[in-house]
C-alpha cells in the first residue's frame, strides 16, 4: 500500500529581519489560529464579494424608446412588398435601440463578519504554509526615497509582488514606496484576504502582527 503523504510542519515561530536582512530574533505565532488550514470555499466567496463591490456598475444603453428619432413610420403598412416596421429605432435595424440593455446598477453584497475574518487568517495560513511570511521590525527610513525603500526587499530577498504590511503608515514611507508598482502598503487594520491573495509575499512589521493576530481571533 502507498504510504500517505506527510503534511508539511508548520512553524510556530518567524525569523524576526532586520532592515538589513539580518535575522534580529524570533516572533512566536498563536498555534491556535496559525495551524496551516485553508478554507478554499470561504477564501472563493470572500474574493467574489470584494470583487462584485469593486465593480462600478455604470454600463448603460439605450431601449428603442430612449433612441431619438424614430416616431414616423418609414414606409407605408401595405403595398410596397417589403415587411411592415413601426420605426426605425426597433433593435434590428441599425442605430436603433437594444433590446435588453444593460443599465447602472449596485453589483455590491455582503457576507457576514465572522466569515470574513475568517478569510482572512485562511489567506495568512495560505502565505504561511507556502513560507512567503517575512516578519519584520518597524520600518523606518532615513530618507524619503524609493530606492531606499526598494533595497530593504532587496535585502530579504523578496522577488515579485509584495503586500507590506505596518502598524502605521509613515508619510516618508508611503512616498518612498508609491512609485513601486509590484509592492503594496497597508496598515494591518485595513487589509482584507484579497489583499493577501493578490501579493505574492507578505511583509510585516512584529508590531502590526502582533495587530492582525488580535484582529482574526
Amino acid at each position: 500500500m502507498m504510504e500517505k503523504k506527510k503534511e508539511k510542519e508548520i512553524k510556530k515561530t518567524l525569523p524576526l529581519y532586520g532592515l538589513d536582512g539580518k535575522v534580529s530574533g524570533n516572533v512566536k505565532l498563536d498555534e491556535k489560529l496559525f495551524d496551516g488550514k485553508v478554507n478554499k470555499v470561504l477564501l472563493y466567496e470572500a474574493n467574489k464579494m470584494y470583487e462584485a463591490n469593486s465593480r462600478k456598475g455604470t454600463a448603460s444603453a439605450k431601449t428603442r424608446s430612449e433612441v431619438s428619432g424614430g416616431g414616423a413610420k418609414p414606409w407605408r403598412q401595405k403595398g410596397t412588398g417589403r415587411a411592415r416596421v413601426g420605426s426605425s429605432r426597433n433593435p434590428v435595424w441599425t442605430h436603433g435601440g437594444v433590446t435588453f440593455p444593460p443599465k447602472p446598477r449596485d453589483f455590491s453584497y455582503s457576507i457576514p463578519k465572522k466569515m470574513l475574518k475568517k478569510a482572512l487568517l485562511s489567506s495568512l495560513n495560505a502565505r504561511l504554509v507556502e513560507e512567503r511570511i517575512k516578519a519584520v521590525v518597524k520600518i523606518e527610513l532615513k530618507e524619503v526615497k524609493t530606492k531606499t525603500f526598494r533595497k530593504i526587499f532587496d535585502n530579504l530577498k523578496v522577488d515579485g509582488t509584495a503586500l507590506v504590511v505596518v502598524d502605521a503608515i509613515s508619510d516618508d514611507v508611503k512616498r518612498s514606496s508609491r512609485n513601486l508598482k509590484n509592492i503594496k502598503l497597508k496598515e494591518a487594520d485595513k487589509i482584507n484576504a484579497r489583499d493577501v491573495l493578490l501579493s505574492e509575499h507578505l511583509v510585516i512589521e512584529k508590531d502590526a502582527l502582533e495587530k492582525l493576530t488580535e484582529r482574526v481571533k
